[in-house]
């Protein structure tokens, strides 16, 4: 798949687990089934929030197939991160055998040179198989691996297989110019550029020329406006409903818990029945809880999609 067709609003899905820990399979239909039905360009299983070291490789399928059968043909991006390359090819096959778009690979933390990463990502392809169409994740915050423009340009210089680059930097404004710039001088080849952080700066990442979002934020119905709107060049519509989310935006962007208090507003939502994470991980406090309710119906005065039923 090419990435022109990595446009638009591609959420994170997080997965939904019972109370002890197994695979919750009902809000994981219902779940996937809304996020096709906001109208979301595709879908990502199997990434960090996803909490996907946690799954096995069965469950890990399983997530693949039904994105597959709830979003149709609509690409399905595939995180395949692994601490070696034997799994990470295992699991990139199959989940392309099974439907998938893309897969998604995240640098190891013990990159430190440019060569260094460079070099990996030419494994990984040689790995995967260069038929294998792939997602460079650059999360310096959380991986500890800094790319700069230019490494990300040898990598996609490199590797015609690379399709888009999940643009997680903070701050990263000037690196998306940057990579644009390099286009437009001819030294890079177009690529997608979808962003993530929660979309906590895709306001102005749609202006420095993003095609869109990648992130698991609770409400992805407000990414989809957002990205929408600055594509009809609707700029303050699309600012004023981005700064209405950007409270509750910013209090699931805090480290550690952040995954915590996405899934406790997507189950106030009803779009999960449990807010569990698989061990090790654990849920908000009773007090952080009375918080997230109260920036939620302060949102709702704004977006009745934060009005909660009970």
């Amino acid at each position: 798949m090419s990435q022109s067709a990595y446009r638009g609003v591609f959420p994170i899905a997080p997965t939904a687990f019972l109370p002890d820990g197994t695979l919750d399979r009902a809000s994981t239909a219902k779940l996937f089934d809304h996020y096709a039905a906001i109208g979301s360009t595709g879908l990502t299983v199997l990434g960090i929030m996803g909490e996907a070291p946690k799954l096995d490789h069965a469950e890990s399928i399983y997530l693949v197939k039904e994105a597959v059968r709830a979003m149709g043909k609509a690409p399905i991006i595939v995180g395949v991160s692994a601490p070696g390359f034997a799994s990470m090819r295992a699991l990139a096959r199959e989940a392309m055998e099974h439907g998938a778009g893309s897969v998604m690979i995240a640098p190891p933390n013990t990159l430190r040179t440019d060569d260094q990463i460079v070099n990996y990502y030419a494994q990984a392809v040689e790995a995967i198989g260069t038929d294998v169409p792939f997602v460079i994740q650059d999360y310096p915050l959380t991986l500890s691996v800094v790319m700069t423009p230019k490494v990300i340009q040898r990598i996609v210089t490199d590797n015609p297989s690379c399709v888009m680059l999940k643009h997680e930097d903070w701050p990263g404004l000037e690196k998306i110019s940057a990579l644009r710039n390099f286009e437009k001088d001819g030294s890079l080849r177009k690529i997608a550029i979808l962003c993530g952080n929660g979309g906590l700066f895709l306001d102005f990442e749609m202006e420095r020329g993003a095609d869109g979002a990648n992130t698991g934020y609770a409400f992805p119905e407000m990414l989809i406006d957002v990205v929408n709107l600055m594509g009809k060049g609707e700029r303050d519509a699309a600012h004023d409903l981005f700064d209405a989310h950007l409270p509750l935006l910013r209090y699931e962007q805090q480290p550690a818990i952040g995954l915590a208090v996405r899934k406790y507003v997507m189950m106030r939502r009803g779009l999960i029945a449990h807010d569990a994470q698989r061990k090790p991980g654990g849920g908000i406090s009773a007090t952080a809880k009375t918080e997230v309710d109260y920036l939620l119906s302060r949102l709702a005065k704004h977006d009745r999609r934060a009005a909660l039923k009970g």
